[in-house]
């Protein structure tokens, strides 16, 4: 991937994970570019099938591109930011991210978003001033 995509990638998610809305100035680990279709599923390193991705979304998203819902057996595709509208699958209560649709829960359980951990880093930088959780 040459530079000026990745610098494309980045500045139109406009510093956040595209998909738990974590801001990179706040993280100290690298944010990637995440392929939403894995190339071992075919996905191309083109604009419309990458996003910019902290390290905790992309570390569980992997190549993954669905997940399961064991209560009706069924296979939901995860949030794609490119063909998706994050507001219409994910809203906030408090530091906790939560789905409005299967789309946004399987998303919200395959990429682990309300772990522990990530809602007491979230709790955090709420306290501090100027911190929003990017809705």
């Amino acid at each position: 991937m040459d530079d000026a995509l990745r610098a494309l990638v980045r500045g139109r998610a406009n510093g956040r994970c595209e998909y738990c809305r974590f801001p990179e100035a706040a993280s100290f680990l690298q944010f990637a570019v995440d392929h939403i279709i894995a190339e071992k599923h075919g996905g191309p390193t083109v604009e419309a099938n990458l996003a910019w991705s902290c390290y905790y979304c992309n570390s569980y998203k992997g190549p993954n591109i669905a997940g399961w819902i064991a209560e009706t057996d069924e296979v939901v595709r995860l949030f794609h930011p490119r063909r998706h509208t994050w507001e219409d699958h994910f809203e906030w209560q408090g530091c906790v991210l939560l789905p409005r649709t299967l789309i946004g829960r399987v998303t919200v359980e395959v990429l682990e978003i309300n772990q522990p951990d990530a809602i007491a880093v979230r709790e955090e930088l709420l306290g501090m001033n100027g911190f929003d959780l990017g809705t």
